[in-house]
């Protein structure tokens, strides 16, 4: 019987070659970059675990109420009635990442994504700590003690850090003041709340204790897209192949030798386990762990810095890259349209959203006395933070009936209510079938509009 095949090379920089999981564990890397990169992800780390407490007019600086399917940002309210302004703002931030892609490279995946913060500047710190250093880890892999004392203390831990990120999670779609409630009370109380906090806290462990780097090279498709995102001009962390090549041991003693000593020092503190020196690839994150690894190394021996660093392949191929090219035109007017539509839609949305609907069934209907009876629905959500008193009102000549069973209509802040109104007018009234009345909406709060309609009737002549 022949053994199966082994691959030549790693398919992935998680695998081994004969296929079983290679346990990444980068070596820390200190540095300027390291730093910045630090500041960033401790802010982040603040404003997600802060927003969820954080009121601005009364109103949570961010929540998504599924349930009442309202969204609020930064203290604005959005509800299901504005698709358009959700679809501009959603349409924007896409652009926005392009931008940012076409100009920085893959800025977001090193910097801000909430994998890359967390795990680098959570997760990890913590594993080395807990184990006894990188290279702790690593022999603990190399004997599979996945249940030694220490990676079990770790575990535990993980799993705290995790119920923490469920429970603001979950903060984000019920709020502080329900989740207090909920976490000094019963969870037969709330099951499905609980239940929501417990999968989430259960995928965080999961991801962040055997997933991990895997989220990156496998799951997310941020990487797969760059092909099209990124140009030769766009700033990425390269090696610099003219500077460093041919690599040697004994380079800056023997003649003929790049810079790079092949120390694998970039190799070691990468986190997703991929080697630098050969060209933009996939699962590069820009994490700017190497440069700094590789830094420390150049003043070790003697070399300039630089070797990786934030540059272009249009730079490392001797040309001089340009800042005004298709994309980063393209992409800023792009984002200047949608974002600027998104804002004037904003400052013209009104205090209320009115929708004049006919009735259902017969357009009109034929009282005993030959006057017609036309339906209108009226549907109003307040988009206000406070209760408010709708009043209706037809704008005709004396002579109409006008009836209206509710009114004014009292609806709560972000409520939709519907209610009718009947309009009873002679026949006379209508020419060839149909007659155009206005009516006006206000709520004794500043709010006051207008709104034309058309009645149906029969077609008889005067």
């Amino acid at each position: 019987m022949t053994a199966p095949p082994v691959s030549k090379g790693r398919v992935l920089a998680t695998l081994n070659q004969d296929g079983s999981r290679r346990w990444i564990r980068p070596k820390p890397a200190g540095g300027r970059w390291l730093v910045r990169r630090r500041a960033v992800a401790y802010a982040l780390i603040v404003a997600f675990l802060g927003f969820p407490h954080l009121r601005w007019n009364g109103k949570p600086w961010m929540l998504l109420d599924l349930p009442r399917r309202e969204f609020t940002f930064f203290g604005t309210t959005f509800l299901p009635t504005d698709t358009l302004l959700l679809m501009l703002l959603f349409v924007s931030c896409l652009i926005g990442i392009f931008l940012l892609t076409a100009l920085f490279g893959r800025v977001w995946c090193g910097w801000g994504c909430p994998q890359t913060v967390w795990m680098e500047f959570i997760f990890r710190p913590v594993e080395r700590l807990v184990e006894g250093g990188w290279n702790a880890s690593r022999v603990l892999d190399r004997d599979r003690r996945h249940f030694a004392p220490r990676r079990l203390l770790k575990y535990a831990i993980y799993l705290v850090i995790a119920a923490v990120l469920g429970n603001t999670f979950l903060a984000y779609f019920v709020g502080t003041d329900a989740l207090g409630r909920w976490m000094t009370g019963s969870p037969l109380d709330h099951p499905v709340p609980f239940l929501v906090m417990g999968v989430t806290t259960l995928l965080v462990f999961l991801d962040f204790t055997w997933f991990r780097e895997q989220m990156c090279i496998v799951a997310c498709p941020y990487g797969r897209w760059q092909s099209a995102l990124l140009d030769r001009q766009s700033v990425i962390v390269a090696y610099d192949p003219n500077r460093g090549e041919p690599r040697g041991k004994g380079a800056g003693e023997r003649t003929g030798l790049g810079d790079c000593i092949d120390c694998n020092a970039c190799v070691m503190t990468c986190p997703t386990g991929i080697d630098i020196r050969d060209g933009l690839q996939m699962e590069c994150i820009h994490c700017t762990q190497c440069a700094d690894a590789c830094d420390d190394i150049m003043v070790k021996v003697g070399k300039p810095k630089g070797l990786i660093r934030y540059t272009s392949q249009e730079a490392l191929a001797g040309k001089v890259p340009h800042l005004l090219r298709a994309r980063t035109v393209l992409y800023p007017l792009a984002f200047t349209l949608f974002f600027g539509a998104f804002l004037l839609a904003l400052a013209l949305r009104s205090a209320a959203d009115v929708t004049l609907l006919g009735p259902v069934g017969a357009p009109f209907t034929r009282e005993a006395d030959g006057q017609v009876v036309n339906q209108v629905r009226v549907r109003i959500t307040n988009r206000t933070s406070a209760a408010h008193d709708y009043t209706l009102s037809y704008l005709d000549e004396p002579g109409a009936g006008f009836i209206a069973p509710q009114n004014p209509v009292r609806i709560e802040p972000g409520e939709t209510a519907t209610t009718s109104v009947f309009i009873v007018q002679p026949v006379d009234r209508f020419d060839d079938g149909e007659r155009r009345v206005r009516f006006r909406l206000v709520d004794g709060a500043g709010f006051a509009q207008e709104f034309p309609w058309r009645l149906l009737g029969p077609q008889e002549q005067k």
